[in-house]
């Protein structure tokens, strides 16, 4: 039976780059959420549902190899070699329109990566994934997607038992900035090959250019800068941005201790591990630059012969980040306010807000909600602010409307997330499924009031990440 329309090519690489292992044959795996719009966006089978022995890795399907793939990464600044410590690949599926997509098990056990880790995931973090890059795909980001959860019939210890599960994620690829360190620091004479290879698969066009590698870096800076800027623009934190979670594809990966703002404060952070809040919310385009260095230092030799030259392009590709990254955020922050081409000038009125939203301890997402609808009584704080603004929005037009396109009504609210997590854990998947449904349609005003209400300010959150 063809679940899948595989055509797996990242095999076909030197075997340092991968190792091609079963996943664990977990006891009793069962069905427990199914991606219908995914299965049927990318002409996967429906028939899936009816076997999680599939999605678990319990049963490998005949004629696939599922494999684990080599990367290194610098984690909160350290350079470590690492791997798909829990991750099987099963292969690479094609759609209809010819796009690519590897089919990758989160949680699906040891593999030759996985250092002192079981390899083993529990349900609440999966969900939890499932949950936050669904929301992510549809405020229109780029992400990885959630395909599928299974449980496993084990428990998992970690604080405590719990249940275990495997998550089927969907993916360009999983070439890391992480995957480049590997190839410069141990497989040197192989880095040219996965740059021809990067670049086939992603960035085709660039096959026949002066000096592709260079222009790789071009892209994958403008990809990032990009993609940043969208993070700060509905105010999501990823909690771990390492080089090993930075994707040369430009999708948002690995949605452990992440989180979304409720009242804003630009060095909130919520992951548990990040003490000295290097990954806080304002540190985010930094960090990006900081982990673009590092490709670009992977890079070098292949962007020129001559090491000074080589540096000079390299330097002055990075250059253009923060360039490309004021331009993203500009343009997102100006929409939210309904200035459709915001100039440098308007950016001190976009600055001015976001103080004021500092200072008096206002809700990110609610504040543009509020800002957009006819009654703005409740934004006292904001008077003098919205005089000026609203001068502003004169020459525009249809601003309210633009607004609305732009801001969600709805985000992943942290305690509701929380909620659902907690039921789905004790049996009871409602929740969960009532949020996905909310979250599917992020700009739509109908949703309940629940929905839209942050948490408590006096009860600090954290995000864990869930290994």
């Amino acid at each position: 039976m063809n679940f899948f329309n595989f055509d797996t090519t990242y095999t076909n690489l030197n075997e340092i780059f991968y190792v091609i292992n079963n996943p664990n044959p977990f006891p009793h795996p069962e069905y427990v959420l199914f991606n219908d719009g995914l299965a049927r966006e990318l002409n996967i089978s429906f028939q899936l549902k009816a076997h999680p022995e599939i999605l678990t890795g319990r049963t490998v399907i005949e004629g696939t190899a599922p494999f684990s793939t080599a990367y290194a990464g610098h984690q909160f600044g350290n350079f470590t070699m690492l791997g798909d410590g829990r991750q099987h690949i099963l292969g690479e599926h094609i759609t209809p329109q010819n796009k690519r997509y590897d089919i990758q098990l989160k949680g699906s056990g040891r593999t030759h990566f996985s250092r002192s880790g079981d390899g083993k995931a529990t349900i609440g973090p999966m969900l939890r994934e499932y949950i936050i890059s669904e929301a992510m795909h549809h405020l229109n980001l780029p992400t990885t997607r959630s395909l599928a959860i299974c449980s496993t019939g084990e428990k998992v210890l970690r604080e405590s038992m719990l249940p275990g599960a495997v998550l089927t994620r969907t993916a360009n690829s999983n070439i890391r900035v992480g995957t480049f360190e590997y190839a410069a620091r141990t497989a040197h004479k192989h880095l040219k090959e996965l740059a021809d290879y990067t670049i086939e698969r992603h960035f085709p066009n660039l096959m026949s250019t002066k000096n592709k590698y260079l222009n790789l870096l071009d892209i994958v800076i403008d990809k990032q800068a990009r993609l940043i800027a969208q993070w700060q623009s509905i105010g999501f934190i990823h909690g771990v941005m390492n080089t090993d979670n930075m994707m040369v594809s430009g999708e948002t990966i690995d949605y452990g201790p992440c989180a979304f703002m409720d009242y804003y404060h630009t060095y909130t952070v919520f992951s548990s591990i990040d003490i000295q809040g290097r990954y806080a919310y304002i540190n985010q385009p930094a960090i990006a630059l900081w982990n673009l260095t590092r490709f670009a230092e992977a890079s070098l030799p292949l962007i020129h012969t001559d090491g000074k030259e080589a540096i000079r392009l390299a330097e002055s590709a990075l250059d253009k980040f923060q360039h490309s990254y004021t331009v993203y955020y500009r343009t997102l922050m100006g929409q939210k306010i309904g200035i459709k081409s915001p100039s440098e000038e308007d950016m001190i009125l976009i600055d001015e807000l976001l103080s004021l939203m500092e200072q008096y301890e206002m809700d990110y997402t609610n504040t543009f909600l509020q800002l957009q609808s006819e009654d703005i009584s409740s934004l006292e704080p904001l008077s003098s602010w919205i005089t000026k603004w609203k001068k502003r929005l004169k020459v525009e037009k249809n601003p309210i409307q633009l607004m609305r396109k732009v801001n969600p009504v709805v985000i992943p609210r942290n305690h509701i997330v929380e909620e659902a997590l907690d039921d789905a854990i004790h049996g009871d998947l409602s929740t969960v499924k009532a949020l996905l449904q909310v979250l599917s349609q992020p700009f739509n005003s109908e949703h309940a009031d629940k929905y839209k209400h942050p948490g408590p300010k006096d009860k600090p959150y954290q995000t864990f990440c869930g290994t």
